[in-house]
């Protein structure tokens, strides 16, 4: 199945504001990979897909992920719509016919992220945060300069704001999103000595 092909199935799967997005992740993933240097066409399909399991509900998702053998973490039941992230992984490969395991893998940690990502899966989490047709979001200029000048330092500030922003409205976070910042905090701040020292 070639993209346009999957956009033209996946826009009959999504509200019309969910498509518009993901056109704006597919956008700045190509984008981003030019920049850091990843297979384009991969990091296009990966932005295009990651969203393609978005508009189920609550309790179809949940059903979908068990009648699949996916597995669903205690958090995951208390916030189904996290498991878009994995489902969507699931679909690309099954509806979509993407065979490459490293846009699926991209898609499945799309939501919350992973420790030691590689840079394909950092470019999705980070376009899926700063597409254009976004609202508004913290320090978002900031951001997106960081998303192609320092993408590490970029998931950081991320991942800080989100945070940030469920501390205040939900009680239950994601311990993965919690895995992923105290990981590449750590791992910024070596990269920072390292600047140091070679100064």
């Amino acid at each position: 199945m070639n993209r346009q092909e999957m956009r033209e199935k996946l826009q009959k799967k999504l509200t019309d504001r969910r498509f518009e997005h993901s056109l704006g992740v597919e956008y700045v993933s190509g984008c981003l990979a030019m920049v850091h240097g990843v297979n384009v066409e991969k990091a296009l399909t990966a932005g295009l897909l990651h969203d393609c399991a978005k508009c189920l509900s609550p309790e179809e998702k949940i059903e979908r992920c068990t009648k699949n053998n996916l597995p669903i973490s205690e958090c995951e039941y208390n916030n189904p719509e996290l498991l878009h992230a994995k489902l969507g992984a699931f679909y690309a490969r099954e509806k979509y016919d993407v065979k490459e395991p490293d846009i699926l893998s991209a898609i499945a940690c799309h939501t919350t992220g992973k420790p030691a990502m590689n840079m394909l899966e950092k470019i999705l989490f980070v376009a899926d945060y700063i597409e254009p047709n976004r609202k508004p979001l913290k320090e978002i200029e900031e951001i997106r300069k960081e998303a192609f000048t320092d993408i590490d330092k970029c998931i950081v500030h991320i991942l800080k704001n989100t945070l940030s922003y469920l501390e205040t409205t939900t009680d239950d976070t994601d311990p993965m999103s919690i895995d992923t910042y105290n990981y590449y905090v750590a791992h910024q701040s070596v990269a920072d000595k390292l600047k140091e020292d070679d100064i």
